[in-house]
Parts: structure tokens; sequence; C-alpha cells
């Protein structure tokens, strides 16, 4: 017998005559990843849905806003930002165990620069509201829409430089996709009257704010997602912190407009002449403030567990879930050109679901090395 063959047999001997405590350390060992892996792929569900819905609530409600009588762009800016206090009493029940794990690895960020950070982050937030205000109240949606797209190429382009985020074939297939998905509804009719009520100049306004808007949405994203590998742990508590310290700051530069502007004057009146009544008009701009919300959890929830460029591929193929809602709260046309962007968002999420799949694949036999490993040395 050769002396490989010697100590292979003795190996496994040893191994058969482990104590009772050793094999249950390298079952759970093996356990733990699947536990953490199970983990992850629920709160991914459970973030895109949040995205999902508050994403496509707030579009309706501010759709809502502008056709039946209001006219404030500041008020319609405002509520996306001002529902952040509902957020706070979370500060008071999330989990700080993980955080205490990762504080003895990373050296908490100053003051000065979770201000600068937070402050960036609001005042960056402000601004593309405020675009995508302007957008959509003079663009029709489905316009409005497939310009909103962009945001999915402007956030690849900024993960790939400020995070190294990787191109394979099927996160390609994803993002042409879901790009093409929205693009189709612009030739849908039933927004075709609406472009005529905009005279051209503002159509232009409206075409260029949305295209800024979706820049500036991405860059966020990617920001965010910079922040969270480089200054900021990876709690529960951080990402509800980013969510409301940018809205706060996001929501005192957007007053500051709101009372220079002169457009505060005339809510009494706007709500007063708003077609659905005054409590309509009260409970039409709360219930936008809480579905941002929602969205923002889902968005920075989906940064924090997998990527910038994930959230923003979440929230792309939620774009032509607004046509289809629309056809059941608005009774709204559906035509086939729905139909199909609705079938290529589908496939674009698909495709990109599927090369997380692979990746985590190709992910456990390497953690099931490094188990492996670990428990030979603690035996």
């Amino acid at each position: 017998m050769g002396m490989a063959e010697f100590c292979f047999v003795l190996f496994c001997h040893e191994a058969k005559e482990a104590s009772p405590t050793e094999n249950a350390n390298v079952n759970h060992h093996l356990t733990v990843p699947k536990l953490r892996q199970y983990n992850w792929w629920i709160h991914m569900v459970i973030f895109s849905l949040l995205l999902l819905s508050g994403q496509s609530a707030a579009t309706l409600l501010g759709r809502l806003y502008f056709d039946k009588g209001a006219k404030s762009k500041w008020m319609a800016t405002l509520v996306q930002t001002a529902g952040f206090p509902i957020l706070i009493p979370f500060l008071f029940v999330s989990p700080t165990k993980h955080g205490i794990a990762q504080s003895n690895q990373t050296k908490p960020p100053s003051t000065l620069i979770l201000v600068s950070f937070y402050t960036f982050l609001g005042v960056f937030l402000a601004a593309y509201s405020m675009l995508y205000t302007i957008g959509l109240k003079y663009l029709p949606v489905s316009t409005h829409s497939l310009i909103c797209a962009s945001q999915l190429g402007f956030n690849a382009l900024f993960s790939y430089f400020l995070n190294a985020q990787k191109f394979t074939p099927f996160i390609m297939n994803s993002l042409f996709l879901l790009t093409i998905s929205p693009t189709l509804l612009v030739f849908s009719n039933d927004d075709s009257g609406d472009s005529n009520k905009t005279s051209k100049g503002k159509y232009v306004i409206g075409f260029m704010c949305t295209i800024a808007a979706s820049a500036g949405y991405a860059l966020n994203l990617s920001t965010t997602q910079l922040a969270f590998r480089k200054i900021l742990k990876e709690t529960f508590r951080v990402v509800m912190n980013v969510i409301i310290y940018q809205s706060l700051v996001a929501m005192c530069v957007i007053l500051v407009g709101l009372f220079t502007s002169g457009e505060w004057r005339n809510l009494r009146r706007e709500m007063k002449e708003y077609e659905l009544g005054n409590v309509s008009y009260v409970m039409n701009l709360v219930w936008t403030a809480v579905t941002w919300q929602v969205f923002s959890i889902g968005a920075i929830g989906l940064i924090f567990k997998v990527s910038s460029l994930f959230s923003n591929v979440i929230s792309t193929l939620g774009l032509p879930i607004v046509p289809v809602l629309a056809v059941i709260i608005f009774q709204d046309k559906m035509t086939g050109v729905k139909v199909v962007a609705i079938l290529l968002a589908i496939w674009g999420f698909a495709s990109y679901i599927y090369q997380h799949y692979l990746d985590d694949l190709e992910s456990k036999p390497k953690s099931r090395i490094v188990n492996d490993v670990s428990v030979v040395e603690r035996a």
C-alpha cells in the first residue's frame, strides 16, 4: 500500500470514529449556507414586491392627481419624499446583531461623511423627483414610460464604472428586453390624444426633464450601492437611515421651492376645484406619500441585498404593469402592443433571475470547500 493510500484510509477511519459533537458541527456548517441562501431569496422577493407595488400605486395616484384638475408640480414632488415619518418606528425594531458583527470588521464612517452623503442623496432626490414630475405632467404616459426605461442603460453604465458590474450574456439579454418592453408602449394609441394638449415647447421640456431624471435616478442607485460597499454597515437599520435622512433633506429642499415659487398660495383653491372632492384630494396626497416610501424600501433593500442594477431591473419590470392597472382602474384600452411589452418584460426579468441562479450554483461548490476546510482545521 502506497503512502497516499495509507493516509486516505487513516483519514477515513478517523472520520468514522469522530465524536457525535464533531459530526453535528459538520452538519451545522453545511446547513448554515442553505439557510442563508433561502433567507436571501425570501428577502429579494419581499423587496421586489414592495418596489413593484409601491411604484405602480404611486404612478397611478400621480396620474390621477393631474387628471382630476390638480396643477401644483411642487406638491406632486413633495409627496414623493414626505412620507418618511412612517418609517421611523422601524428604527426601534430593526435587528442589530448583523450590524455588530460588521462593525468589528469595518470602521464606522465619521459624522461629517454621513452628513455629506445624506445631503448629497437628498438634494439629488429632490432634483430628479421634480424632473420626473415635470415629465409626467407634460408627456403622455406611454412616452414617459419609454424615456424612464433609459434609466436601466444609465444604471448599467454607472454600475460598470462605480461598482465594477460584470455583464454576462443573460444580463445583456435582460437589459435589452427590459429596455425594449417599455419602448413598445409608445406605439400604443391610448395616449394619442394627450400629446395634442401640450405645446411643442412643453413637450420638449418634458422629454429633456425625464431623460435627466432617469440619469439622476440611475446615478443615485449606483452611488448608494458604492456607499454600502465602502462606508456603510450592511444592516436593516442603515437601510432605514438612508431612506429617512435622504427623504428629510429632499423634503426640506422641495418645501423651499414650494414657498419660493408661490405655488403654496394656490393649494387651497386647487383642493376646492379638485374633481373628486376635498377628501379625495387629501387622501390622494397621503397615499401617494405612503406608496413612494414603500417603493423606497424595496429599491434600497434590493441595492442592499443584490445590486443597484438589479434594483433598476425590477423597477423597469414594473413599468408595463401600470398600463395593465390603468385598464382596470381608468378603463384604458388594452392593446396587443401592451401585451407584447408585458411578455418581454417578464422574459427579461426571468433572464436576469436565471443568471443569479447560475451564480448561486457556481458559488455552492466554493462554499462547501470553505466549510470542509474550516471543519478539518477545527478537528
